[in-house]
């Protein structure tokens, strides 16, 4: 039988931690357990997220292969839900593939999050 691990935190590299950080505690409604310019952290006792320094990240182009992961949200109102985060700094790309269901994003260093309605 394989040994099961629990998730405790996932990592994304960035070029601006502290940026990053702000932005998804105050989409997320989590805290901001650590800032510095090199290593943030932000979470909800249960849930972690960690954003590294790597000064020469690059947002992989959209649409593209170059996307390694991205965030799915579900929000109450779509469209409420991305007039803030965009007030925030986030970006919206151009291709939009998900229609009238969902809305892509881009965060403030161009990481991809679908803004997704509830079921």
């Amino acid at each position: 039988m394989t040994t099961i691990a629990k998730l405790i935190a996932v990592n994304i590299d960035c070029a601006e931690p502290k940026i990053l950080a702000e932005f998804y505690a105050t989409i997320f409604g989590f805290e901001v357990q650590h800032s510095q310019d090199e290593y943030s952290a932000i979470g909800d006792g249960t849930t972690t997220l960690y954003f590294q320094q790597v000064p020469e990240q690059a947002p992989a182009p959209w649409p593209g292969p170059g996307k390694q992961f991205h965030f799915d949200v579900r929000v109450p109102d779509v469209a409420k839900a991305v007039e803030e985060y965009l007030a925030l700094g986030a970006t919206k790309p151009d291709f939009q593939p998900g229609g009238d269901h969902w809305t892509v994003i881009a965060d403030p260093e161009g990481h991809l999050i679908d803004v997704c309605p509830e079921r």
